[in-house]
């Protein structure tokens, strides 16, 4: 299927490894432009090097922290100014730290809305201009199943992200007709750098085994498995396709059926 990505130009927000690094790799697969980055200069250097064995010139990054919204402005204008547009944009951050709702402190608070809330509206708001300029454009926020089925202790998280999905929505009823489609794909439990620590920190817990705490999450899983990178990859680039015209304000589940949602 040709998703008619050739020659577009996409901005995958912290894309050095994990689910980010997989949406770049699989957008460069159908000829679109990446913009790749993030935080530590040494990660970006490999990914560039290990992207630009099949992408070539297709491929451009530099070292970024979301929360300087001053240096992420200027990231997504230096894309512009190289490759003439942004019609797609992924965003992307880490998660905030754990947390009990009942602990939550004031720098908690701005931290995670710094990091997980004002990162990807400020990237939307810079871009979106451009955008309508193209009456083209593809926006989608990564997101959470904690956005469906809020997770216990990830306090920061489950409030930050469910406040991101509702500036999604409301922003998709707001410029669909101008041609751009906005939204969301709540991340469940993919095979990351991230859920291996996960499991070992689990693990050193609960005095299980790191393959134990991995199968007792696979159990919660209809389809009894973790996904793959590539899996999640494939979605995304679907999801900014051409092929995807009529998908919009939507919060996609892509958790292989484990939170217990009905819509």
């Amino acid at each position: 299927m040709d998703l008619g990505l050739e020659n577009r130009v996409a901005v995958v927000m912290a894309s050095t490894s994990g689910l980010g690094y997989a949406v770049a790799e699989s957008l460069l697969a159908e000829g679109a432009k990446v913009a790749v980055s993030g935080r530590e200069p040494a990660k970006l250097h490999a990914c560039l090097d290990s992207l630009a064995s099949s992408a070539g010139g297709n491929v451009m990054g530099e070292p970024l922290d979301v929360t300087d919204g001053k240096a992420l402005k200027a990231h997504l204008v230096g894309v512009k100014e190289r490759w003439g547009s942004v019609d797609i944009l992924i965003t992307n951050a880490g998660g905030p730290p754990a947390g009990l709702a009942a602990d939550v402190t004031v720098e908690e608070l701005d931290r995670g809305f710094e990091l997980t809330l004002k990162s990807a509206i400020v990237a939307i708001t810079t871009v979106l201009p451009w955008m309508r300029e193209e009456q083209w454009g593809r926006i989608i926020a990564m997101t959470s199943s904690s956005v469906r089925q809020p997770i216990d202790n990830l306090t920061m998280s489950n409030t930050m992200r469910a406040g991101l999905t509702g500036y999604i929505k409301t922003l998709s009823r707001e410029v669909a007709r101008e041609g751009i489609l906005v939204n969301s794909i709540c991340t469940g439990m993919f095979m990351t750098s991230r859920l291996r620590e996960l499991f070992q920190l689990r693990s050193e817990k609960s005095g299980r085994t790191v393959e134990e705490e991995k199968l007792a999450m696979e159990a919660e899983i209809p389809l009894g498995r973790i996904g793959a990178p590539a899996e999640f990859g494939a979605m995304v680039a679907f999801m900014a396709s051409e092929k995807a015209s009529f998908l919009n304000g939507v919060a996609m589940a892509y958790d292989g059926g484990a939170t217990r949602h009905l819509l």
